[in-house]
């Protein structure tokens, strides 16, 4: 067995399913390997941000590890940005990079690919990972492995190891699994025992699930939680998808840009129990009175906070666990009335398209088939698949970088062998709407709508009247059967809704559904959200100006020159 066999083993054992990569120079021995071995499958894409969100999408998908595998330097640097975004959202990808060997590095020549020094690249990952370990000692390696892999499980982050390439193919021993962190039973306990009488002791207990949720497979448990203790249930837009199905779910949380119910739900709440819920301005920053987070539960990144107490060392999964034990199970009651709508039946006429038909169509064709897993990219979409009934939704609603969607989908068509729907806007389709053409050589047969309105139209909600917000008409339908799929535009409903019929009856080759919205057409939860973030912009920039006058205003009175203006 060699470095890269172990590696390998080691991630399959972890739960990867698949290498998504590029090859380059210094990571072509790790790429001989794993096809040589065929430990685990490899796919490879066209551009590094692709290869990083589709092993992104993987992870999210199912559980275990994904695994993206790179060049040094040119490979790794140009895929940053996709590893940043799954930090961001706790996503638990594997970087695997390859790297000069110790006779290149000590040879006193720049090497290609390097940018300051050598050691750029590992102090740049050092950023956006949780772990990160060089393999440049086969009798060390399966020590590191094994601690980087479990790093990356136990915090649900990106990791980064380093594979010089003249020890890829050295002699090594296998990687061992090692055992979750102990916990001290007693701190579970009181913790537990301190959340329950504040839930208990509430008028409106209400929990607020997100990312960690999902990431650590608690679904199910948490859905259980919400039933023992009658209490009802939100999401976060990163956390969209969570609980679907489930009874004791009420929406999504958007503050004044969602559900008038759900958001006085939630800000009504005075014992608001945050499960694994990220602190963005994305999730909280548009409520319609800001939330008192002093007065919250918080459980998130092993650690619970409420009031002045805070307990350390407490992962998600054991507290959920530790409640359950403290509360009997309850008989099952019917669904709430108040649970979220699902818009539908659209009307298959002439009308032109507006974004909301899209949402209507897509549930229509999971009503009368069945439901799919839906990657979303950012913009407007995103706002359009909250309305969409899907069996999971993956999409960057937080960190929320554009060019997600498309290698999302093949991601979860390579780890999950389920057919996805790709919703994603013309913008965002200029970026890597074109590894659809690595479908063919794999088999992947995504459904992609692009939601073309010519513009950015997220930033025309949030800048008004700019012309950098306009991209013109790329004509991408056109461009499919080059790239070995089926498409069509549509301008109507009823073209939309046979459009999308079509799509799910053929297998085989990716279906694109170019959906052509008149330009400065949004859907209502994306108006009333730029609205929220514009009047936040606003107000801080008024208070900014505010102060700024009145420092001003102070230093001028006491100044001994006259002349301040």
């Amino acid at each position: 067995m060699n470095v890269s066999e172990t590696l390998l083993r080691a991630l399959r054992a972890h739960g990867a399913g698949e290498v998504f990569g590029i090859p380059g120079d210094f990571v072509l021995p790790f790429f001989q390997a794993i096809e040589d071995t065929g430990i685990l499958p490899l796919y490879t894409l066209s551009h590094e941000p692709a290869v990083g969100f589709a092993a992104d999408a993987a992870a999210r998908s199912r559980p275990g590890l994904g695994v993206a595998a790179v060049t040094y330097g040119a490979g790794a640097l140009n895929m940053v940005n996709a590893v940043a975004a799954a930090y961001a959202e706790k996503s638990p990808v594997v970087v695997v990079s390859g790297a000069p060997g110790a006779r290149e590095a000590g040879g006193g020549l720049l090497l290609h690919h390097q940018a300051k020094t050598l050691d750029s690249q590992w102090r740049i990952f050092a950023e956006v990972t949780c772990a990160q370990a060089r393999l440049d000692d086969p009798r060390s390696a399966p020590t590191r492995i094994a601690e980087t892999l479990r790093a990356c499980l136990v915090h649900s982050r990106p990791v980064y190891l380093e594979l010089p390439r003249d020890m890829a193919l050295a002699p090594c021993a296998e990687a061992p699994v090692l055992p979750e962190p102990a916990l001290d039973p007693q701190a579970v306990d009181a913790c537990a025992d301190d959340v329950l009488a504040r839930l208990r002791a509430a008028a409106s207990p209400v929990l607020l699930v997100d990312v960690e949720v999902r990431r650590y497979g608690l679904e199910a448990a948490v859905a259980e939680l919400a039933r023992r203790l009658g209490a009802p249930v939100a999401a976060t837009l990163l956390g969209h998808g969570l609980l679907a199905g489930s009874p004791v779910l009420r929406g999504t949380y958007l503050g004044v840009a969602g559900d008038p119910d759900v958001t006085a739900l939630v800000e009504g709440s005075d014992a608001l129990f945050m499960l694994g819920v990220v602190l963005s301005d994305t999730n909280l920053g548009v409520s319609a009175r800001r939330l008192d987070l002093r007065q919250a539960i918080r459980a998130l990144d092993g650690e619970v906070s409420l009031g002045h107490h805070l307990y350390r060392d407490i992962p998600l999964g054991a507290l959920v666990t530790a409640l359950l034990q403290r509360l009997p199970p309850q008989p099952t009651t019917a669904a709430p009335a108040s649970r979220a709508r699902v818009v539908g039946g659209l009307q298959e006429d002439d009308a032109a398209l507006e974004p909301m038909d899209v949402a209507r169509a897509v549930n229509d064709l999971f009503a009368a088939t069945a439901p799919m897993p839906v990657a979303a990219d950012v913009g407007d979409c995103l706002f359009v698949a909250l309305d969409i009934e899907a069996a999971g939704h993956c999409a960057p609603a937080y960190y929320a970088t554009m060019g997600f969607g498309v290698p999302a989908a093949l991601g979860i068509q390579a780890a999950t062998g389920r057919r996805p729907l790709a919703l994603v806007g013309d913008g965002a389709f200029q970026m890597t709407g074109w590894e659809l053409g690595n479908c063919a050589r794999y088999g992947w047969d995504p459904i992609v709508v692009v939601l073309n309105n010519g513009g950015w139209q997220m930033l025309r909600a949030l800048q008004p009247g700019a012309r950098f917000t306009e991209l013109g008409d790329w004509q991408f339908a056109a461009a499919a059967e080059a790239l070995g799929g089926d498409a069509v535009r549509v301008r109507t409903r009823a073209e939309l809704a046979q459009a999308l019929r079509a799509a799910q009856a053929r297998r085989g080759r990716f279906q694109l559904v170019e959906a052509m919205l008149p330009a400065g057409a949004m859907s209502p939860a994306l108006a009333r959200y730029a609205a929220a973030a514009g009047q936040r912009v606003s107000a801080r920039a008024a208070n900014a100006k505010a102060a700024t006058s009145s420092a001003t205003a102070a230093a001028c009175a006491t100044a001994a020159a006259p002349d301040c203006s």
